[in-house]
């Protein structure tokens, strides 16, 4: 399984958006995250961006991103109907699949420190990733917004950040945490009364008695009244059951809903869970509706296929770096196989526990090395995408040039590492494994050389280009050691096929 995580950092402009956009372009800058949505609200100023991607590239986009922020937005000249503490006034990460809410706050606390260390920037941790239990709820540690805790930090310890400097600054505060998916909501009235919002936010609002896990506030937008709502965890507490609240509370005050606003992204479910509610169909089924059939088609079928076929025509990529993970992914993958064929047998008990180790770090290492074969291709088109740049300046090209083909150059190297540890997974296994699949250890063992090898021509033909001459020394000699012990590894499970296997 992919391992995906999404992250919505929310950004105090929703009016400039030359200011929005490079915070919108930093974020993009990082090869392998997707940029999901970018939704800037003019009245709250303020602007939601939703990307996904692999647990370090979006932690590194996160951080590009809020740097932006630090550098484009002064909260001193800052007003909007939203409450807010910092420039990136909060920055929560989503596990979606193949990761942990255990994950997930490890990337919090690596981001919180490093925002913290080189930006200068305060940092809280919320939610999930709460150090302390009055710092759970967002709201809380948002009290009085910028102004109030500009004025306290440094004097009063219940400001003190969990990292960074407790000192005042004209960027705020950022609010790192981890938490479920939300769904961000607003229903609008047809009324430019913004108390009656308010009443009506009250009823519905987890804190006064209402929904479970739903925050709503009141606010007068554009002459109409808003109830702003976050679901938290959108199963317990419905959009529809929490729509039809509104309706009969808005009823009492002589007025009634004009439309509803999705800020950012929701879940398919949300919205098929209140299609069966309003349509009232019974016994219904997912499975019913046409998009899951074209969606739940296997994308294994073809997709070897396809992938060679992509590779034999006439275009850059993929190219020999994502074939070289390819050829990793299934090194790692025999050394998967051999395993599970020998845990479970009375014949290998006294190995069981050797063999489901390597079982599951050869697991982990197949789908490393699965995602790698599109980050190659990525991190070549960079290349391609900057070197075609005419608009930026020669000086600034060839900076951005620098980074790209580093990262290029970065990525193979990686994959040759991963591969190197796959083929000492398969030898192990080829070695204690179940002796019918010893050769296939063995062959897991060769596909991983492969991989090593040609990942290492990519490492090179990179590094021609790359003048920071000190970094590709180090990669040089890096490659020469792993080409070396992948060499003696291929050499020892050769001789172990031919020993146990007979031949």
């Amino acid at each position: 399984m992919q391992q995906i995580v999404e992250c919505v950092p929310n950004f105090s402009d929703g009016r400039r958006p030359e200011v929005y956009g490079a915070i919108a372009d930093a974020i993009r800058s990082v090869n392998g995250v997707r940029v999901l949505d970018v939704s800037p609200d003019p009245d709250h100023n303020r602007t939601v961006i939703t990307m996904v991607g692999a647990p370090e590239v979006v932690e590194e986009a996160a951080f590009r991103g809020i740097a932006e922020a630090q550098k484009l937005i002064n909260l001193d000249y800052h007003s909007g109907e939203h409450p807010r503490i910092g420039a990136t006034d909060v920055c929560p990460f989503i596990p979606v699949s193949g990761v942990t809410t255990a994950d997930c706050k490890a990337i919090a606390y690596r981001l919180g420190e490093r925002v913290g260390r080189e930006l200068g920037i305060a940092v809280y941790y919320y939610g999930t990733a709460a150090l302390r239990p009055e710092r759970t709820l967002l709201a809380d540690i948002r009290k009085g917004e910028y102004e109030a805790w500009k004025a306290e930090i440094g004097r009063n310890p219940d400001r003190a950040p969990d990292a960074g400097p407790a000192e005042a600054a004209p960027w705020g505060a950022t609010v790192i945490g981890v938490r479920q998916f939300l769904i961000a909501y607003n229903v609008y009235l047809n009324t430019d009364r913004v108390e009656i919002a308010e009443a009506i936010s009250s009823a519905i609002r987890n804190l006064s008695g209402g929904f479970r896990y739903v925050q709503a506030k009141g606010f007068l937008v554009e002459g109409q009244a808003q109830v702003s709502m976050n679901f938290q965890f959108y199963e317990r507490s419905p959009l529809h059951r929490v729509q039809e609240a509104i309706r009969r509370e808005a009823a009492r005050y002589g007025t009634t809903i004009t439309h509803a606003e999705l800020v950012g992204l929701i879940p398919q479910q949300a919205l098929i869970d209140a299609a069966q509610w309003y349509l009232q169909i019974d016994g219904f089924d997912e499975k019913q509706v046409l998009e899951y059939h074209l969606q739940s088609t296997p994308a294994t079928e073809g997709t070897l296929f396809d992938f060679i076929d992509a590779t034999a025509k006439s275009t850059p990529t993929p190219g020999g770096g994502s074939v070289a993970a390819v050829a990793g992914a299934l090194g790692a993958a025999l050394a998967q196989m051999v395993a599970g064929l020998t845990t479970g047998r009375k014949r290998y008990k006294d190995v069981h526990d050797a063999a489901e180790a390597i079982r599951s770090q050869a697991d982990v290492l197949r789908k490393r090395l699965t995602d790698a074969i599109a980050e190659d291709s990525a991190a070549f088109e960079q290349v391609m995408t900057v070197m075609k740049d005419k608009l930026q300046s020669a000086e600034t090209r060839d900076a951005l040039l620098e980074d790209a083909t580093i990262h290029a150059a970065e990525v193979p190297l990686r994959v040759a590492r991963l591969s190197r540890d796959a083929a000492r997974l398969a030898l192990e296994i080829a070695k204690i494994g179940n002796v019918n699949a010893v050769t296939d250890g063995a062959a897991g063992v060769f596909m991983a050389q492969a991989a090593v090898r040609a990942a290492g021509l990519n490492v090179r033909i990179n590094a021609t280009g790359v003048k920071n001459r000190e970094l590709v020394a180090g990669w040089l000699s890096e490659l020469e050691a792993l080409e070396g012990e992948v060499a003696s590894l291929a050499e020892l499970a050769s001789a172990e096929a031919g020993q146990r296997g007979g031949f």
